[in-house]
């Protein structure tokens, strides 16, 4: 985290927690600067960064001053509550739709599903891909064929054991990205015609797997903070032949809910009581914030019915689409999926991965990546509050980069992703996170890209483009 990045959050949080209340004066600069041992030009970064998520402002020939709250936090969606039956679907034009306006780099990315590639080392990484290239073992051209390259799947079972996962190497199958990942579970535990389990809202990629394996889906209310419900899970198993489950425990995409320990405890005994797969959609676990890392499903299993997926595309190489499966009972059944249907992940990739998990500074790169991600969710929340009209409702993840946001029943997101498309604004619209295209008044947002003032206008932007629509 940069220095100026620190000293923002540090100010932000006292001023959340009420140390500076509304109307006090901020230390002058040069104070700052004597008492921070910081430079000029980091303290004003910091200060101007204070004042575009609107929690300060300058006032001529007097110095900074924390700007008065005008109203209360706003409050958060309620637990959805989707129709309890099985929809076929039929998603995928639409999505394609709403991700084409995310290519262009002259639209704000609010819609995207992506971070910022500047965040990660690429560069570093390109060095240790260029090593691998040069110095390549032809006989790894077949070793390395699936479940992956040897020091690759050591490297990933020891993050499992970091996190207290015992997962043997020889559980893991490497993958061309999660989505790969999550398509060859899909196919491992089911057949054409069966019905899955899901979260209401759910990931839209999730959507399209399925749609295009020929499943149903049986959607489940979940809590914005807390995740999925249980005992909505618990009626869909009594009530509907459910095959298996994909869920996103730790920061869900799109709520970036966060299942407490003691639900996830319940949620796996009670899939093995029915002797129901879980899939487990893990890609933003590396992505919290805090000292404490969220704790995998995986963790709790004890009948190899969890196939854990995962990817480095969110934590660290973006664009290298290396994913992996610890897939328990089934990784037999997935490593010949995997040399049936792509044969291979590119295997110098995996190679330079490896390297760079054994030499790279993995964690170091985390740390930082956390930190940025933690005050660009403060920036927004922030914006949010300030820009957006007061009936609105959100909730505040704590980890990952997206939030939902939840605007008055009237407002059409559709409508609203078409005009604020127009002004060079992407959102995500609630209706591609639904098989049945509910959540016609909701959208989720990405703050995953280093804020900026012209991402503050941006958000100023949207804030009027909803006060229009009400």
């Amino acid at each position: 985290m940069n220095l100026y990045d620190r000293l923002t959050l540090d100010i932000e949080q006292r001023i959340r927690e009420g140390v500076l209340r509304a109307g006090e004066r901020l230390p002058s600069v040069r104070q700052a600067c004597r008492s921070q041992h910081l430079s000029a030009s980091t303290v004003l970064k910091a200060y101007y960064q204070l004042e575009s998520r609107g929690l300060i402002e300058a006032r001529p020939k007097s110095g900074y001053y924390v700007r008065p709250r005008l109203r209360q936090p706003l409050p958060e969606p309620q637990v959805t509550r989707p129709v309890s039956r099985s929809t076929e679907l039929n998603v995928s034009d639409f999505i394609f739709e709403i991700l084409e306006s995310v290519k262009d780099p002259t639209v704000v990315p609010f819609g995207s599903s992506f971070t910022s590639p500047h965040l990660y080392p690429l560069a570093k990484l390109g060095r240790y891909l260029a090593a691998a290239a040069r110095h390549l073992d032809p006989l790894s051209t077949v070793t390395d064929l699936p479940p992956g390259n040897e020091e690759l799947l050591r490297q990933i079972s020891l993050r499992y054991l970091t996190g207290g996962v015992a997962v043997p190497p020889g559980e893991i199958v490497i993958t061309s990205g999660a989505m790969e990942a999550l398509n060859l579970c899909l196919q491992a535990v089911t057949r054409p015609g069966d019905l899955i389990a899901v979260e209401s809202p759910t990931f839209y990629a999730g959507l399209q797997a399925i749609e295009r394996l020929g499943l149903r889906v049986v959607e489940i209310p979940t809590h914005p903070r807390e995740g999925v419900s249980l005992t909505g899970l618990a009626d869909a198993l009594r009530q509907h032949p459910v095959k298996a489950c994909l869920l996103m425990l730790n920061f869900q995409n799109p709520l970036g809910a966060l299942v407490p320990n003691d639900n996830r405890r319940a949620l796996v005994e009670l899939l093995r009581r029915h002797d129901v797969p879980l899939i487990e959609d893990d890609t933003y676990a590396e992505l919290y914030f805090g000292k404490q890392a969220p704790l995998a499903a995986k963790s709790l299993d004890t009948s190899g019915l969890v196939l854990h997926v995962s990817s480095f595309s969110k934590c660290l190489a973006p664009g290298y689409r290396v994913g992996w499966v610890a897939a328990g009972r089934f990784a037999q059944k997935i490593q010949r999926l995997k040399i049936s249907t792509s044969l291979a992940t590119t295997i110098p990739v995996q190679i330079a991965l490896a390297d760079f998990l054994r030499h790279g500074a993995f964690d170091t790169h985390l740390r930082r990546l956390r930190s940025v991600l933690e005050v660009q969710e403060a920036a927004m929340a922030a914006a949010i509050e300030r820009h957006f009209p007061d009936d609105i409702r959100f909730a505040r993840p704590r980890g990952g980069y997206l939030v939902w946001v939840e605007l008055p029943p009237r407002l059409d997101a559709l409508a609203l992703h078409r005009t604020a498309l127009a002004g060079g604004i992407s959102i995500a619209p609630g209706p591609i996170f639904s098989a049945k295209r509910e959540y016609r008044n909701c959208i989720r947002l990405n703050f995953g890209h280093p804020w900026s003032a012209r991402f503050d206008s941006a958000m100023a932007t949207l804030g009027g483009m909803i006060a229009d629509q009400l």
